[in-house]
């Protein structure tokens, strides 16, 4: 009996083991906002100057399953809706309408490219990012401005605004040998919820070749206490972004965009994302990519596809490098499905952002 006794203990530190791993984690990047794989795909989702900068009304879907395998794992999903206001284009991004007998993509269209007269945008984001008994949501909508600098050259800025909150459910927490009456959270058996503004800000300068883009969000500092007179609560600091990519013709149907983005947020936390995609036409993609960040890095594999000039989806696997998280978790899965709404010109795939 003390044998068996001492094997179910042993058991049950085994299954704890991951879930302390995925909350240590939660509780030291609480203020971060969620990470993405596939945002080189929609960097609307962390610079509102984007807002608008296609020919048509861009739709994204995503879900991201981060550490699968591992109990209470950070899931994060979101919608994002974002479109032109009096834009007026010909032929004014790198693709906007396929020539006969000339691949849309290729290094002469880029060549043609011209700028769209100045115009504006609009957008909305709906974020939902729960792991284990803490979940945060927030919903903003944004506006950017995208003035031509050149003929080739493109400068956005733009703004968003709403709401965010984080909620505690003490009704999904495993105590274990633990006081369940912990002053962090309260003595509420339901769930404790707190609500704050949201604002974020970024530019974003562009043409058929590169991009360049700088963003803050979680503007407003501050902290949701979910117990009076406590200092426990959750944190929210800026979040700051800069992102930039090349892209390369490696043949008339082949090119190669490699990419990076840097994110920042306080205390003095830095992680680092390498990206490169590789595209057949307009048609076909994959990519790789990796992060350099403590607990969060990982390696990632990409592939996706344009169905037709209204719909494409790409998948995403993260392989994580901490030896921490390697022997528990089966790794990170990430889809992502996009709508092109009031595709004028026939686009297969978003042109001014790839």
């Amino acid at each position: 009996m003390h044998s068996q006794a001492k094997k179910v203990d042993s058991m049950k530190r085994f299954f704890l083991i991951p879930v302390s791993i995925c909350l240590i984690q939660f509780s030291a990047y609480a203020q971060a906002k969620p990470f993405y794989t596939q945002y080189v795909l929609n960097n609307y989702i962390l610079n509102p100057g984007i807002t608008g900068i296609e020919n048509y009304t861009d739709i994204k879907l995503s879900y991201r399953n981060q550490w699968a395998g591992i109990s209470g794992s950070p899931v994060t999903t979101y919608l994002s809706v974002h479109g032109p206001l009096g834009k007026k284009d010909l032929r004014t991004s790198a693709t906007s309408f396929q020539v006969p007998g000339e691949h849309p993509g290729g290094p002469k269209a880029w060549d043609e490219y011209a700028v769209s007269p100045a115009h504006h945008g609009i957008g909305l984001q709906v974020i939902n990012d729960r792991a284990g008994y803490i979940s945060r949501w927030s919903a903003a909508v944004s506006y950017a401005y995208h003035q031509p600098l050149t003929t080739k050259t493109s400068l956005a800025a733009g703004l968003n605004v709403g709401l965010s909150s984080v909620s505690l459910d003490r009704s999904k927490i495993e105590w274990g040998s633990l006081d369940p009456n912990d002053p962090a959270i309260g003595y509420n058996n339901g769930s404790i919820s707190k609500i704050k503004p949201e604002l974020g800000a970024g530019i974003w300068l562009y043409s058929a070749r590169y991009f360049l883009g700088i963003s803050v969000l979680n503007i407003i500092p501050g902290k949701a206490k979910f117990v009076k007179d406590a200092n426990y609560g959750e944190t929210f600091t800026p979040n700051y972004f800069a992102s930039a990519g090349y892209r390369f013709a490696l043949s008339p149907d082949i090119s190669l965009l490699p990419s990076a983005m840097v994110q920042y947020w306080q205390p003095q936390l830095t992680s680092i994302h390498a990206n490169v995609k590789l595209q057949y036409q307009d048609f076909l993609w994959i990519g790789g990519s990796y992060r350099f960040a403590d607990l969060v890095g990982g390696y990632s594999g990409m592939i996706g596809v344009n169905v037709s000039n209204t719909f494409n989806v790409s998948y995403a696997y993260e392989h994580a490098s901490s030896s921490r998280l390697q022997a528990y978790t089966k790794g990170t899965h990430e889809v992502l499905v996009g709508f092109l709404i009031g595709n004028k010109y026939g686009s297969s795939c978003p042109r001014n952002i790839w």
